[in-house]
């Protein structure tokens, strides 16, 4: 089981992969938007902001989000280290329910090109 510091730098490297996109994916990733990631295993939530192409956590806090994100991601620390190695793809993770995604219509057409 990862640990939430792992998590915690598995979020920082996939920040450090949207900064560095390109193209739709960079233009994706440029949202301003709250964000939470609600590691279920550890029940732990990393709570911040989507902004400049880079996610910024702002606070790490036990439980579930208190506050409804812009768009929320809640899945095992294993699944959110494997996804960001590349080891699993997010719509295999989606589609067999290891990853919730929840954001408004528009988000989730823009999202879609990071995905």
């Amino acid at each position: 089981m990862a640990t939430v510091e792992e998590c915690r730098t598995a979020l920082g490297k996939l920040s450090d992969n949207m900064q560095d996109s390109e193209g739709d994916v960079r233009a994706a990733a440029a949202l301003d938007r709250s964000v939470s990631c609600h590691i279920t295993d550890l029940d732990v939530t990393f709570a911040g902001r989507m902004t400049g192409g880079r996610i910024e956590v702002e606070e790490t806090r036990p439980g579930s989000p208190r506050e409804k994100a812009q768009i929320r991601l809640a899945m095992a620390g294993d699944d959110l280290v494997a996804l960001v190695d590349g080891e699993l793809t997010f719509a295999t993770a989606w589609s067999r329910g290891r990853v919730k995604l929840e954001a408004s219509l528009l988000d989730l057409f823009r999202l879609r090109k990071l995905l």
